[in-house]
């Protein structure tokens, strides 16, 4: 039997690789702004893929951010031979903001071995400089095997 040696690699290089694999996140134009251990944050530029019919950004697509910083900074967590999936998330969308871009600051509340817990903060930063809160989530997500 061949052993292979696991290449050790920082918190920013592993949700990158897996960031990578995000198709609705390459679509959105969303990027992996900065990942510490039990910590990631995700930008999302404003444009017309992620506006609802009022011109505002998405629910939908608030939340797919929101999750998917939570995500991995449950991920940062994880053992490495793991991946993560959500188990749910409650969200509460505070502001309808247009314009500008969004900041999903994901943070570990509570890492166990068979749960991670994580809040969400999501910042919308204006074009003109003003920062306002537009949601706050609050997620359970699950460590399962790697099938890649």
């Amino acid at each position: 039997m061949i052993q292979t040696k696991q290449i050790a690699e920082t918190p920013q290089q592993r949700v990158q690789r897996s960031f990578e694999r995000q198709g609705l996140m390459r679509h959105l134009g969303a990027e992996v702004l900065r990942v510490i251990p039990g910590e990631c944050v995700l930008t999302l530029p404003f444009s017309d893929k992620v506006t609802q019919q009022q011109g505002a950004f998405h629910g939908g697509a608030i939340g797919a951010l929101a999750d998917i910083a939570g995500g991995y900074a449950a991920l940062t967590m994880a053992p490495l031979n793991m991946e993560v999936v959500s188990v749910e998330y409650k969200i509460n969308f505070l502001a309808a903001c247009q314009g500008g871009e969004l900041c999903a600051t994901g943070r570990v509340v509570k890492a166990g071995k068979r749960i991670i817990v994580t809040s969400v903060e999501v910042m919308h930063l204006a074009d003109d400089g003003r920062e306002t809160i537009c949601a706050v989530l609050q997620q359970t997500v699950m460590p399962v095997p790697k099938t890649y």
